[in-house]
């Protein structure tokens, strides 16, 4: 059965605090801590994109598969944030990690959940016997204009998975997606930063799709919230995660392992991928995974997956999410924030 064989994570080391944002702009930081559940978010350094990002994360999911990169056949990273409009990230990635010539890659953008896209698609190639292995990568350096509410969340991280049909990790057991045209956060050609709907990305746009999307895997698969050991949804903010579970009848300690954006942020492309690396960080053999993405746009990708015995083998042989979220920080001000996000430009 084709699944992942490896997987890999990638977070900044760069931290801002809530507080630092909230006292540039006058804002009330204990209402984005309380009622959005947001302490503090990874921030990229200058040198850092997306492809730098991608880079780390691929490297470390090759270090658990163990597999010559050589033989990838399909290389694709998902973002809103490429570095470039005409010029594919996927291509300097399979460079970098020596997968080159013979290599299929594509960039994806569907939103936050572009990451989940590759990830399917990558799936579905090595289930259809099109490629032996297959790299998806969600990455991004987040965008959220000065003052406004996604500067608090916007973050920086990257997520990696191998799939293959050889010693898998974790094995595919279904896939669904649920997809409408609701537009609730959009960037047009030439705007440095997004816009959202305020209200009306919580519903009818993120629970409709993440409840439309889990609903439609469990029918498909005829597993229930019990059944699941862990559960990983988009994390927007740390508040919608939780209620879109007890929404569908889960249960915090199973959305807890996965649950990273109050010390990480919103690593859009990369939020629930990096959950879902979490998760497999501390998962048992025979454990149940359930991965719900949400992009703006709108739609959901799902996933379950089933941990094998291999886990316990190669977990250790890349570092895990948590580690990097938790150790090794170096806290910024808001203007070195600025600089670094290339907040500050010169007026047209």
């Amino acid at each position: 059965m084709a699944g992942i064989i490896g997987y890999g994570a990638y977070i900044p080391r760069n931290r801002i605090k809530v507080e630092e944002i909230a006292k540039v702009w006058g804002a009330d930081a204990p209402s984005y801590k309380k009622g959005l559940m947001l302490e503090e978010k990874a921030v990229p350094s200058p040198d850092q994109d997306t492809i730098t990002m991608s880079v780390e994360s691929a490297r470390n999911a090759l270090k658990r598969a163990g597999i010559d990169p050589r033989e990838i056949g399909a290389v694709y990273v998902g973002s809103e944030s490429h570095p470039y409009a005409v010029k594919p990230s996927g291509a300097t990635l399979a460079e970098a990690i020596n997968a080159v010539p013979a290599v299929h890659t594509a960039d994806l953008e569907f939103a936050c959940k572009a990451g989940s896209e590759g990830m399917f698609i990558a799936l579905s190639l090595v289930q259809a016997g099109a490629v032996k292995y297959a790299l998806a990568v969600g990455a991004d350096t987040s965008q959220g204009a000065p003052g406004d509410a996604l500067e608090y969340s916007a973050a920086a991280g990257a997520a990696a998975f191998l799939f293959g049909k050889e010693k898998p990790i974790a094995e595919a057991l279904e896939t669904f997606s649920f997809t409408t045209d609701t537009p609730d956060f959009w960037r047009r050609e030439y705007m440095h930063y997004p816009q959202h709907g305020g209200r009306f990305t919580g519903d009818p746009a993120y629970f409709k799709h993440i409840t439309g999307s889990a609903e439609g895997i469990m029918k498909k698969s005829g597993l229930k919230p019990a059944d699941f050991a862990y559960v990983i949804f988009h994390q927007p903010n740390g508040k919608f995660p939780f209620r879109v579970g007890e929404m569908l009848g889960f249960e915090k300690k199973q959305i807890e392992p996965g649950w990273l954006v109050n010390k990480l942020g919103n690593t859009y492309s990369g939020s629930s991928p990096l959950g879902l690396t979490a998760t497999l960080d501390i998962a048992a053999p025979g454990d149940l995974v359930l991965m719900v993405s949400y992009g703006s746009g709108a739609g959901s990708d799902s996933f379950v997956f089933r941990v094998t015995e291999r886990i316990e083998e190669v977990r250790d042989r890349a570092p895990r999410t948590r580690a990097q979220l938790d150790g090794n920080k170096n806290y910024i001000e808001y203007g070195v924030y600025a600089k670094y996000r290339r907040k500050i430009r010169k007026a047209e």
